[in-house]
């Protein structure tokens, strides 16, 4: 395992904190004619209530998002015009377009002692209080400099097997069941300081890591994410039949709001 080589800059509870959202799939498993962020979900696109669940809280004072270079709906969106939207070109993969955003972000005068929280577009139904309870963080990374930022997560409560690779010809069978304790499903918001993202995504993907999430790029180059526990409601839609899931979710979340 690669030892840690950068270091997390000291941080406060006044931290800035700027939001990052890789948008620049299509979406190939939702089987529908736009990028799945755009697809209808109660009165409202995907990203809009991504975007609305991140820009109510107070500390999210900017939010960048990685699109594709052929994309031409996000500007079509109302909530496109909000000042502290900005939008940069994305990449191939989403380790491309979190670093394209990072990058834009190191090319501003912004604080170093900064911390991004990188967020699915296709999870709209992310709650405040999950949100709080990740932010707390950056309180803890000042006495701890262990703390290196950390992610919403939530245990695979499933039975969970491990397939035999099948050829073509012959049916999927189990190889073994494979213990679930310590196994826990990444979800996102994924929280960390600017500049420690960066350096670790960048070194990761010069030296060709797989990277499947942000915390990813951390644990190659050593760090030990934390793991906060969030609600299992944070779904991400993937498949067509996520989409009523997460409308109910939704309608449940707004009427929490009312009370």
């Amino acid at each position: 395992m690669n030892n840690p080589i950068f270091h997390s800059p000291a941080d406060t509870s006044l931290a800035d904190i700027v939001a990052l959202i890789p948008a620049a799939g299509i979406g190939s498993r939702m089987k529908s004619d736009c990028p799945k962020q755009y697809l209808p979900l109660a009165g409202k696109t995907i990203i809009e209530h991504t975007l609305a669940a991140l820009l109510e809280h107070p500390r999210i004072q900017r939010v960048i998002v990685a699109l594709n270079s052929a994309d031409n709906q996000f500007e079509r969106l109302a909530i496109a015009s909000d000042p502290r939207i900005t939008t940069v070109v994305g990449g191939a993969e989403r380790a491309d377009s979190v670093l394209a955003g990072l990058d834009y972000l190191a090319s501003l005068s912004t604080d170093s002692s900064a911390w991004v929280l990188v967020h699915d577009a296709a999870r709209p139904c992310l709650h405040r209080d999950d949100l709080d309870n990740l932010l707390q963080l950056i309180n803890r990374s000042a006495p701890s400099p262990a703390v290196c930022g950390g992610l919403l997560a939530a245990p695979v409560r499933d039975t969970m097997k491990r397939m035999v690779m099948p050829s073509e010809e012959e049916p999927s069978t189990i190889d073994h069941t494979v213990d679930r304790r310590g196994l826990w499903h990444a979800l996102t918001p994924q929280l960390f300081p600017l500049q420690l993202l960066r350096d670790c995504l960048a070194k990761a993907l010069v030296e060709q890591s797989c990277i499947t999430d942000e915390s990813s790029a951390l644990e190659y180059c050593g760090y030990h994410p934390v793991l906060v526990h969030g609600r299992a409601d944070n779904i991400k839609v993937t498949q067509p039949e996520d989409l009523a899931l997460a409308e109910f979710y939704l309608s449940r979340k707004s009427k929490e709001h009312i009370v």
